[in-house]
């Protein structure tokens, strides 16, 4: 799958849910810094893209970047909230809570 993925970013399609979806598969197959790097651009691409602020403040916790992990899931919870994704929101929060505690 990330293969095909990134085969269609070669080939000079770009956007936000391509990112995305590269930057979830980096992700799973367990290479957060990857993962946070094409996350980063598909904020870039949409700033209101809530899922992508969510998983790229994982994917920073993950690779032990614990401000920038900060900075975007509380990012996240502003494009969440505008958007009505209240779901979202709440989850970004509960990380968010969750990083504060554990010293971030």
């Amino acid at each position: 799958m990330l293969e095909k993925l990134e085969q269609m970013l070669a080939s000079g399609k770009n956007s936000a849910l391509l990112r995305f979806s590269i930057g979830s598969e980096h992700f799973k197959h367990g290479d957060p810094a990857a993962a946070a790097a094409h996350l980063r651009k598909a904020v870039a691409l949409d700033p209101k893209y809530a899922a992508a602020w969510k998983l790229l403040g994982k994917a920073n916790q993950t690779a032990g970047a614990t401000s920038a992990t900060a900075d975007a899931w509380t990012q996240g919870i502003a494009v969440a909230e505008a958007n009505g994704d209240i779901q979202a929101a709440r989850e970004m929060k509960v990380f968010l809570k969750r990083l504060d505690r554990a010293g971030g």
